[in-house]
């Protein structure tokens, strides 16, 4: 297929590749030629996009005796799970059933075979990411993977269930989307090719196929007020994960001339305003490619300079290093014959933070130059550690044991065909998934599929802040405390706008709720659900926002679906306190305001809200904490601390409370339990002055053990 520039598809310049018919054998040949049929073929059910959830949705639409097709741009079937995620993302195991856990089981037998381990031994490598017997049975998992082994499995689906796949192909986004009295009726290609389908599937991590059809959609982040969120909007202050500045020895200039704001700012920096905490802009989180790398001598190829290589796009990475960094490798996450799945992990890694902003609403030809612009800044990463002498000579060393795999990408010079897409367009949909319902503050009606992981955004920004210092901002990391349900009116569109289409990726969520539900395998759960509720709205000849629930609930969980859970959250339930529940004032740690890194926990004893955090025993001064708030009255207070329990913490954290005459350090030992209710315990009372700002702060330098921080409570002595 040649298309004019203005329309080509992204691979046509990004990658060479050799046409996958002649890499798989399938029941089904790869479509040749670029004339439009005379007369578009009808389906049952039309898929647009090869992905995981693509691929998961057209198997359980034939297996429901069904027609299906899977079209799409995509010439390798499995999206990012085939693309280099291969440490799989999971949170808790037990709620993914179906076909989504009948993968995993695939990957596991894969493992099996003697042939699968070519550049290590199973025994060398372990056990790492295998599901126990005693939750598989003999339905066994494994969660861990390279990508080749993943997308072999998605080939074997379409072959064993002869599903035709029509790939390279691109949506006309401009009037390719027939509609008649509110359905889709079919879809057409930049090719001329047509489709047509009694319901349709946007399984695509874009939205594109949504978005024609005239769905409500939203890019970016929404304000905390819109739908009443602690964290969607702009994070500042906000410091979750070792993906900030705060990590580091000093703080790091902006500036060409560090410290001079007139010598301009580095590369790769924004001048512009962050916005202000909380508000919506337009910013989504940062892409990257899941980098599948090897330390084997024998199947490494050695990190090449890349087309375009300037060196000075990371004069700011020689800063970070100045300034103490020494996490490179922290998330060399190692898959089976000595490779990894890497990720993005520090202030400045493979996350190329603030040059995706247009990717989701920008033309063919525009996204294909952003990802462009993601694989060059990504492969300077690689090549500028292993060669630029600037770098701390140890760091260096390391880095050049590591290189391409010869054995993965075949086709696309050894580097991921699928650039981590994670977060586009977002539908506005029937139900909107917020931070609400994974916190199980609210029901979620009719669920359809669950998820668990911790409610994750990666950064959106770097910017300067007011003291003239570089930071990252919207990186977010706040547990669910343990599964939640997913409703399937997030699934569908408002019935008006269209009632035969289903979109399992881009879900009706809130930014922050996306950050949770977009892992790959909850993708699969919902292109199963989705591919359901399409067939009984076949079946009944009704709008897919009418298929009745119970009828698809009985369905859903006799195919293997875990609609509700009823494990050990229902304990950590109990163990949860409200805000509502407690006198006087208190401010939780998600209203702290935090410096260094802080991880958010749930795991031990009871807690106010959401959780607590805690300084991952690091000891090292860098983490602190403050809860600050303004009493309504002045007059004498005493002031609570509230902490978990555990025999890990440390029995000499510094508190110190600012009151009207001064500030009091008190030493807690957080070994002991905290005597009143078990949650807090007195810091002592002090005087305190109406509508000045009283504080309690905490930090970790010099301690023993695990700090953690949970509430802050004034109460008024009577």
């Amino acid at each position: 297929m040649t298309l004019p520039s203005s329309a080509r598809p992204i691979s046509h310049r990004v990658r060479t590749l050799v046409p996958l018919c002649a890499l798989f054998i399938t029941a089904v040949a790869c479509p040749q030629g670029n004339a439009a049929d005379p007369e578009p073929k009808q389906y049952d059910l039309v898929v647009y996009g090869g992905t995981s959830a693509g691929v998961i949705a057209a198997v359980q639409a034939k297996k429901m005796d069904k027609s299906v097709v899977i079209v799409g741009p995509d010439k390798h079937l499995g999206g990012l799970t085939s693309g280099g995620l291969g440490w799989t993302d999971t949170g808790n195991k037990s709620v993914i059933g179906g076909l989504s856990r009948d993968f995993y089981h695939r990957i596991w037998k894969a493992y099996q075979q003697p042939e699968a381990w070519v550049q290590q031994s199973p025994q060398e490598y372990g056990n790492k990411g295998q599901g126990t017997l005693a939750m598989d049975g003999k339905n066994r998992t494994m969660w861990i993977f390279e990508p080749h082994v993943a997308e072999q499995v998605y080939e074997d689906y379409v072959r064993e269930y002869a599903i035709p796949v029509f790939r390279d192909e691109y949506l006309d986004r401009e009037s390719g989307v027939t509609m008649k009295d509110g359905r889709i009726t079919e879809i057409r290609m930049l090719s001329g090719k047509a489709y047509a389908g009694k319901m349709f599937i946007d399984a695509t991590y874009e939205g594109d196929l949504m978005a024609a059809a005239g769905v409500s959609y939203h890019v970016g982040r929404e304000s905390g007020s819109t739908y009443g969120e602690t964290w969607n909007g702009v994070q500042t202050g906000v410091l979750h994960h070792a993906h900030h500045f705060g990590i580091l020895d000093k703080p790091v200039s902006p500036y060409v001339v560090p410290g001079d704001p007139s010598s301009g700012v580095l590369p790769r920096i924004s001048a512009e305003s962050p916005g202000e905490k909380g508000a919506g802009d337009h910013r989504i989180q940062a892409y990257c490619f899941r980098m599948c790398l090897t330390n084997d001598p024998s199947n490494r190829i050695p990190f090449a300079k890349p087309e375009g290589y300037d060196p000075s796009q990371y004069e700011l990475m020689v800063r970070i290093y100045e300034a103490g960094f020494d996490q490179t490798f922290g998330k060399f996450d190692p898959i089976p014959n000595h490779k990894t799945d890497t990720n993005n992990h520090g202030p400045m890694s493979t996350d190329n933070i603030g040059f995706n902003y247009e990717y989701p609403e920008a033309s063919y030809e525009k996204r294909r130059e952003i990802i462009k612009e993601h694989e060059t800044y990504q492969k300077g990463w690689l090549y500028f550690i292993a060669n630029d002498p600037r770098v701390p000579r140890k760091t260096q060393a390391e880095m050049r044991k590591w290189g391409l795999p010869k054995d993965e990408f075949v086709d696309n010079g050894n580097w991921s065909h699928q650039l981590y897409i994670r977060e586009a367009r977002r539908m506005v949909g029937k139900f909107v998934m917020t931070e609400h319902e994974l916190l199980k503050r609210r029901e979620t009606p009719e669920s359809v599929g669950m998820g668990s992981y911790t409610m994750d955004s990666h950064n959106v920004q770097r910017y300067i802040t007011p003291e003239g210092h570089v930071q990252n901002e919207g990186d977010i990391g706040v547990s669910t405390n343990g599964p939640y349900e997913i409703a399937y009116g997030s699934l569908v569109p408002k019935k008006q706008e269209c009632k035969n289409l289903l979109v399992p990726v881009c879900v009706s969520s809130s930014h922050i709720a996306f950050g949770s539900i977009r892992m790959e395998p909850v993708f699969m759960i919902l292109g199963q659900s989705s591919a359901t509720a399409a067939v009984m709205a076949i079946d009944k000849d009704i709008a897919v926002q009418d298929v009745p629930y119970d009828q698809l609930r009985e369905r859903l969980q006799a195919d293997g679906q875990v609609l509700h859970y009823k494990g050990s959250t229902s304990q950590a339930a109990r163990q949860r306190v409200y805000l509502k529940e407690l006198d006087g004032t208190v401010i939780d740690d998600s209203k702290a305001q935090l410096t260094g890194t802080w991880r958010p926990s749930t795991s031990s004893s009871k807690f106010v809200e959401h959780g607590y955090v805690h300084d991952d025993n690091a000891a090292d001064g860098k983490a602190s904490i403050a809860f600050v708030t303004t009493l309504p009255k002045a007059g004498e207070y005493e002031v609570r601390l509230a902490y978990p329990v555990n025999s890990n913490r440390a029995s000499n954290v510094k508190v110190i409370v600012d009151h009207a005459d001064g500030s009091t350090t008190v030493s807690v030992n957080q070994k002991e339990d905290p005597p009143i209710d078990s949650l807090f315990v007195s810091l002592g009372k002090f005087r305190f002055d109406a509508n000045q700002k009283a504080s309690v702060r905490i930090t970790n330098e010099g301690t023993n053990g695990h700090v953690v921080a949970d509430a802050v409570q004034w109460l008024p002595v009577r």
